[in-house]
Parts: C-alpha cells; structure tokens; sequence
C-alpha cells in the first residue's frame, strides 16, 4: 500500500465556501482547514462578533434533527445543519481530519451536492501525516428498522454501501446503487448528485421554515412525472447516488471510517443516525483497527481521482 493507505491525511490548504443555507435561505460561509493527527473532524461556529464558539468534535452523539438534514448542536452555540455534504465530501475523499468552521447556523448548499467540496480538495491536494489511518471494523451486524425501511452494518471485507429507494413517482421509483468505495470512485459516481425534493410538498415545508433557499441551481425539483430542471439529470440514477452521498456523510460521524458493508431501504438521515447509536451500544459489535491490520485486499485507498496531489507532512497543526 502508498502513503495515502496507511498514513491519516487533512487537506493541503485552508478551503473556502460561500453560498445560502437551502432551509433557512440565509448566507452562510464554511472554511475547512487541516487539523492534527487523531483529532478527526472537528467543528466550530464563528459568532456575530468575530469571536469562536468552542471547537466540538464531529460526531455521532451530538447529532440533534434529522428531518431532512443533519444538524449538530454545539453546546452554548447552538446548531449547524446540512453538515452531511461537506462531511461526505471529506469522507469520501479520503481525509481523517479537518478543522471546520461555520459562520450561520446552516452549511452552504452549494448545488446540492458534494462537487464544489470535492475540487476544493482536489485543487489543495492532501497532506499525509504521521500517524497510521485507523478503522472501525463491523464485527457484528446490527439493524434498525422504522415499518419496512431499514438500515444495517455488517461485517465485510471492504468499505461498501448498498442503498435502494422505493418512491411513489413515476419519475424515481425503484433504484438501488451498490458501491466499493475508492476516493476515485467517489468522485466519479457519487459527489456530484444533487439533492431533490417534490414541488407537491414546497409549500407545506416553506411554511415550516424549511427549503427557504431552495431552486433550480441547488436541488433536483420532480413535479407531476417530469424534471424541472433544464438539464436533466447528472446520472441516470441521481435520486439514488444522493441518498448514497448522504449516507457517507452521516456514517462519518461514527468518528472514523467504517471498515465494512453499509445497507439502507427507504432509509435517510434518521435511520442512519440509529444505525450509528445501535453500533456503539455495545463493544461486541466493533473494534478499532490500524490500516495494517486490513486485508490485503483494502486496497481502494489508492485508487485516487485524477489530479490529485499527495504530499508528506511538512508542518504542525493543533
């Protein structure tokens, strides 16, 4: 295995992101910068008066909503949501740790999707560190389930998604992705689909203080059978490839990667914050790995996107 397989990786350089939260329709800005070793992806809130709110570990235990989006709580702080697509777009890159910090109480959306996030990465390259990249590995399979829908982890030698959707539309219906997770194949089949929402439904949520700042630039919009958006869709499946996307971005929050197989039907932010709560309810369902202790045949850590830079750590952090 390279560098970039058994070392634990930040980004290269400060990155920098502006836009409108897609519940609130307010301006929001999120910088990510590199963090040290072992401290895994932490957040913070920069407040109204130039000053930082305490900087919170990125995890699964502070998740507070999960209806639409996944939102934190940060103490004092208060919230930040749609914190799913930027983690997702660290995760799926590749990156062990991160500083970020959010001005608002809402990630930008961007276009919907994790692709901004992704060349933001591209561009700065990563910076391996010394320190080996370590895994949670599924000993045990645990499931959760709300009706007929579900979410599970199990054991399996790899880092694998298989996510299927079932909607009552013409438009979507059925789709199912299952997906061997490489960075390259993240990039190429998973960061650019966009979210998606039903026009039937606009009213009720805005009404609710939700999709404020939704449009045709940022999310998918289905209405009666058809796409509203002029240029279709980015994959034949996109509906599905989201959902996937999103999936990276919660199961992130376990605190490091997850070395084994993750499946979803009719599943969401809801489901995948249960299925986190269920796994760590008991030290028989995990154990905390090294790179070098994975099979051989891990080897989707070096499959990386075109233009990529690795580069060997040269500064501290921290």
């Amino acid at each position: 295995m390279n560098r970039f397989a058994t070392k634990q990786c930040t980004v290269g350089r400060v990155l920098s992101f502006t836009g409108i939260g897609v519940h609130n329709g307010k301006p929001s800005s999120l910088t990510i910068e590199a963090a040290a070793v072992d401290s895994g992806y932490a957040i913070r809130r920069k407040l109204d008066d130039e000053s930082y709110s305490a900087t919170m570990p990125l995890h699964h235990n502070r998740v507070s909503r999960t209806y639409l989006c996944t939102a934190v709580d940060l103490g004092d702080a208060g919230t930040v949501s749609m914190i799913e697509h930027m983690v997702s777009a660290l995760s799926g890159m590749g990156i062990d740790n991160a500083l970020i910090t959010v001005e608002g109480n809402e990630c930008p959306v961007l276009d919907g999707s994790a692709r901004k996030y992704v060349e933001a990465i591209v561009a700065s390259g990563i910076e391996t560190q010394p320190a080996e990249k370590m895994f949670i590995k599924i000993k045990r399979s645990v499931t959760v389930r709300s009706n007929d829908a579900f979410a599970a982890l199990e054991p399996y030698n790899g880092r694998a998604f298989d996510v299927e959707i079932d909607f009552e539309s013409d438009v979507i219906g059925r789709q199912r992705m299952i997906f061997d997770w490489s960075p390259k194949r993240y990039v190429d089949d998973v960061s650019q689909a966009r979210t998606f929402g039903f026009i039937k439904d606009a009213k009720v949520l805005r009404q609710a203080g939700y999709a404020l700042g939704s449009s045709l630039e940022n999310s998918i919009a289905v209405d009666e059978g058809k796409i509203l958006n002029q240029d279709g869709l980015r994959y034949e499946d996109e509906f599905v490839r989201h959902k996937l996307l999103d999936a990276v971005g919660d199961l992130a929050l376990a605190g490091m990667p997850i070395y084994g197989k993750f499946r979803s039907y009719k599943g969401g932010h809801g489901l995948n914050a249960l299925v986190l709560n269920s796994l760590f309810a008991s030290e028989q369902n995990y154990e905390i790995v090294p790179a070098s202790a994975l099979p051989l045949e891990f080897d989707a850590l070096e499959e990386l996107p075109a233009g990529l830079e690795l580069r060997g750590y040269i500064r501290s952090v921290g």
